[in-house]
């Protein structure tokens, strides 16, 4: 049985913290989207997600006042406005939903592995599972409305083979490889992200008036179209069809239904997520062309994402993560 008086270790305390700014941030935004669907089978999964961020948030609370633990400003009402119209159509609702847990389980699945204490992991093993439910209904509903873009297919083999030659590894010279699956996975799914990414960007960039902010949403657009270029391009070397866009829309208002600091914290949150992509990626490609321009993009977002971290510096609007006593 575990000491009941057990603190937070550092870990804990990061894992809480996050991930309560994190569901604020991404409660405001399902409320925009249900205040505007009109899909009878979009609108239950939405709801769900924010059922789960609202219960997540008030555990976390429950915990922190338990220990006497500052309570993080995060997000709520004051950064959403509520007469806005719609900013984006009902599948692109459904897509931010799937692309968030997908992101959900990427990061909970780290989390949960990372605490210890019973009821931190017993809260995050119900976040992880939550998210697993989530993904399962976004995807079935987007299959059914034809908006999830199957990866490509490749012949199965005919038997296991093993690697004999270092030109395995070869990607600028020489004879090439065909892409294995394992890198064709990643080229997939980097420009799935990147392209519900501009979508996100295209509307937001609509409605921001604020300059400094449209130029570096415009700069996050243009670095997302380069890496959908050059993915898409790959797999058109390699004989197979480049992903086609699903046809999901931004409407036509100029009236932001968000405020500027949490539009500025869910893109830089987009960018520090795409290093994740980006290393694991890095970590199954074994083709030398692949992980030079992976390290390249890599790069090019980090100093895109150190910039939004500036302006939001700059704002005031960038809430200090808790940290180690600073000694004299």
């Amino acid at each position: 049985m575990e000491n009941p008086n057990i603190k937070l270790s550092s870990t804990e305390i990061a894992s809480l913290w996050s991930t309560y700014i994190y569901d604020s941030a991404s409660i405001c935004f399902f409320k925009h989207f249900l205040q505007h669907l009109k899909d009878e089978e979009i609108i239950p999964i939405v709801n769900e997600a924010l059922n789960f961020s609202e219960t997540h948030m008030k555990k976390i609370e429950n915990i922190f006042k338990e220990e006497k633990f500052p309570i993080p400003q995060g997000f709520s009402d004051i950064d959403i406005n509520y007469s806005a119209p719609a900013l984006f159509d009902d599948l692109y609702a459904l897509s931010f939903v799937y692309g968030m847990s997908r992101i959900g389980l990427l990061n909970y699945g780290i989390l949960t592995s990372n605490v210890a204490r019973d009821d931190v992991l017993e809260l995050f093993s119900q976040i992880l599972n939550s998210m697993n439910g989530l993904y399962k209904k976004s995807v079935r509903c987007m299959l059914s409305k034809g908006i999830y873009d199957r990866p490509p297919k490749i012949p199965y083999p005919h038997k296991v083979e093993f690697v004999e030659k270092q030109s395995f590894l070869t990607g600028w010279f020489g004879q090439r490889r065909p892409i294995n699956s394992m890198e064709l996975t990643e080229v997939f799914f980097n420009i799935e992200r990147n392209y519900f990414g501009i979508l996100l960007l295209y509307g937001l960039i609509q409605v921001v008036d604020d300059k400094v902010i449209k130029q570096y949403l415009e700069r996050g657009k243009d670095l997302a179209n380069k890496q959908i270029y050059y993915l898409n391009n790959l797999l058109k070397e390699e004989d197979l069809f480049g992903t086609v866009p699903v046809e999901m829309e931004v409407t036509d208002s100029k009236v932001s239904p968000f405020s500027e600091k949490l539009i500025m914290f869910l893109v830089t949150t987009l960018n520090a997520t795409s290093f994740t992509y980006f290393g694991h990626a890095l970590s199954v490609s074994m083709r030398r062309d692949l992980t030079a321009n992976y390290s390249k993009l890599l790069t090019e977002v980090m100093t895109y994402a150190e910039d939004g971290f500036n302006i939001m510096i700059d704002r005031g609007w960038m809430e200090k993560p808790p940290g180690a006593f600073q000694r004299p």
